[in-house]
């Protein structure tokens, strides 16, 4: 081990211009950073766009929820949202189809072919066109495919509908 060595006495150093604190100081400009840009996140989350794929159609309306203290009684229990699956469906006139672009909210109607006319009925309200595929063949009477984005039950609805008739799309 080594003797132990006495360490010399020297002035302190002392540094012109005045005190400078640098920890108090780092410290409340990351406070204020950090409050600045949890203002900033607010105002985007606030201000910002409400759907992000943009979507040209207006968004379908949602029916105002229970208040329960206008009624006085228990509030309604919220339904779980459905679940939404891809359904490709055959739209059949395919000069309509060439009109729509992803993130439009379309109808889908059902015409039956009868032979006194047809009749016509909505399958499905407000759906969003997830996907518009390039046609594979250049057949005016085979229609267009598009991919809608529907609830689980709709999409068993459109099946049907397809089947039985043609398809037609109105959008919103």
């Amino acid at each position: 081990m080594p003797a132990t060595r006495e360490v010399p006495r020297f002035d302190p150093v002392r540094v012109r211009g005045g005190r400078c604190l640098p920890g108090r100081l780092g410290r409340q400009r990351r406070v204020a950073l950090a409050a600045g840009l949890a203002v900033v996140a607010t105002a985007f989350a606030v201000a910002g766009p409400r759907d992000a794929d943009g979507a040209r159609g207006h968004p379908r309306a949602e029916p105002p929820a229970h208040d329960a203290s206008l009624s006085g009684g228990p509030a309604a229990p919220a339904r779980p949202p459905a679940e939404r699956v891809t359904a490709p469906v055959r739209i059949a006139d395919a000069a309509t189809v060439r009109l729509l672009r992803p993130g439009d909210r379309v109808d889908v109607i059902a015409a039956e072919e009868t032979t006194g006319g047809g009749e016509a009925r909505v399958v499905a309200r407000g759906v969003r066109v997830t996907k518009v595929p390039e046609p594979l063949e250049d057949t005016p009477d085979a229609g267009a495919l598009v991919v809608l984005s529907v609830p689980r039950e709709t999409a068993a609805r459109l099946a049907g509908a397809s089947a039985a008739g043609r398809l037609a799309v109105t959008l919103w």
